[in-house]
């Protein structure tokens, strides 16, 4: 099956600056969508950003202008950058990707079990 690990959560001042990472693993016969969300205490899992087979992104709100999201179709990995990051950024993010596993099926959404981001002083 297919595994995805994220990695580089931590804790962070205000105004700070952290880069998340989440690789893919397992059968993948072609790697669609992958993205990033994020989900705080007592709150709704949101969209952080998400980013296309071809390379077209989108990225929430709440987010826009301080974060970026990339991908390396060849390592099966993306990427997101976050600056100015604020005490409300504070959340467990997951990573997200829609995979092909085999021929026969259909994309299947997988996430990641999540890492902790949290921006204090």
């Amino acid at each position: 099956q297919v595994q995805l690990a994220e990695s580089g959560g931590g804790l962070v001042q205000p105004g700070g600056s952290l880069r998340l990472s989440c690789a893919a693993s397992g059968s993948i016969v072609s790697l669609n969508a992958m993205g990033w969300y994020r989900q705080a205490p007592g709150k709704e899992r949101e969209l952080v950003a998400r980013i296309n087979s071809d390379s077209s992104t989108q990225y929430g709100e709440s987010v826009k202008g301080r974060v970026t999201i990339s991908r390396d179709n060849v390592k099966a990995t993306v990427s997101l950058q976050m600056n100015s990051l604020k005490p409300e950024d504070t959340a467990v993010y997951y990573c997200n990707a829609l995979i092909r596993s085999s021929p026969y099926r259909a994309p299947t959404d997988y996430w990641g079990q999540g890492t902790q981001v949290t921006v204090s002083s």
